[in-house]
């Protein structure tokens, strides 16, 4: 019933987004009633959403992006990491899943690893991985269109209040900062997956929902000489002052995830995943305090509610469309949530 409601919510006049070129849309497949793959490209492409993260190669995902002029970020599972470690797999692996696809999909980054922590067993390959993969590309002569980076969560900061004081955990930073380094030397961003959603719940007591929601009134914090009106900013920012500290201080950050649950916990309702949304879609268009004046590229999570991936109840309802829901509103040619770019 949320999930319907939700779409419900969410309908709005088309175009209302126009111009918000910096936001993407995260395409999970966690899920037993998906539309195909070619029903979900239409999708991107009637809403005007132009681009992609998915979370392993596939080829009939592939297939239905062709021609379409999506930009699209592949992501390899942690689970790949170790085998990737050689080098001749790795050319293999950007051969099958990257290069044979050239130039009908447009190919923007390829996430080496999700949310991989420093006690986890795929920390120790991460580098080495995405040094391979970068080697590959270059190879393959795609370095121009093509960036490699790895996807991390907030958890690796040991220090994010206030954000001036943002700092990676000392766990987090014997892996972390040699694959910033390499990034930075390649003029590849950082991308991180920035939960306001998951920061409140976690310590509602300290946090009020509406600064959660971009709904606060006025400056809640002051910084410094900077202010910040929201929970997203204050995240993003503690980022930027982790990565000046690592002396990386020009990276720039890409939100590779940032969404809102419509159920299955405290907060998960409809109409507060379209408030988080809604904002979230108008405001990256102009930056944070620290770095004021530059969109944020930005991928909401995720395309779908996946009822089929694990975890806590709520990792199930993060969609923005609801599967059901889909089809009615296709046979009644009615609006679907919006449109972006």
């Amino acid at each position: 019933m949320a999930s319907i409601l939700l779409l419900l919510v969410l309908l709005m006049p088309a175009r209302q987004i126009t111009g918000a070129q910096s936001v993407g849309v995260c395409y999970g497949r966690n899920g037993n009633n998906l539309p195909s793959e070619t029903e979900v490209v239409d999708l991107y492409k009637s809403n005007g959403i132009g681009r992609m993260r998915i979370y392993e190669p596939n080829d009939p995902t592939y297939q239905a992006l062709k021609g379409s002029n999506i930009e699209l970020t592949v992501t390899i599972p942690n689970i790949n990491l170790q085998e990737l470690t050689d080098a001749a797999t790795a050319t293999d692996w950007v051969q099958k899943n990257v290069q044979a696809y050239v130039p009908d999909v447009k190919f923007k980054y390829i996430a080496v690893g999700n949310e991989i922590h420093p006690g986890d067993t795929e920390a120790q390959y991460l580098l080495q991985v995405i040094q391979n993969i970068h080697s590959a590309i270059v190879a393959a002569n795609l370095q121009g269109q093509i960036k490699v980076s790895t996807a991390i969560d907030t958890s690796l900061l040991g220090y994010s209040f206030p954000p001036s004081n943002g700092e990676f955990s000392d766990a987090a930073k014997s892996f972390i900062t040699p694959v910033i380094n390499f990034l930075a030397s390649n003029g590849a961003p950082l991308l991180v997956n920035v939960y306001p959603y998951f920061s409140y719940t976690g310590n509602p007591a300290q946090i009020e929902l509406a600064y959660a929601l971009f709904t606060s009134q006025g400056i809640r914090m002051m910084d410094g000489t900077l202010g910040y009106r929201n929970l997203f900013d204050a995240i993003l920012d503690a980022h930027y002052s982790a990565l000046e500290k690592a002396n990386a201080s020009k990276m720039e950050i890409v939100v590779s995830e940032s969404g809102w649950p419509s159920e299955g916990g405290d907060a998960a309702t409809p109409q507060n995943a379209q408030t988080f949304y809604q904002n979230l879609i108008n405001h990256v268009t102009g930056g944070t305090p620290k770095r004021p004046g530059k969109a944020i590229e930005t991928y909401l999570f995720s395309m779908f509610d996946e009822n089929t991936k694990g975890g806590a109840e709520v990792e199930k309802h993060f969609g923005i469309f609801s599967p059901k829901i889909l089809s009615c509103a296709r046979c009644m040619d009615a609006p679907i949530i919006w449109a972006i770019g």
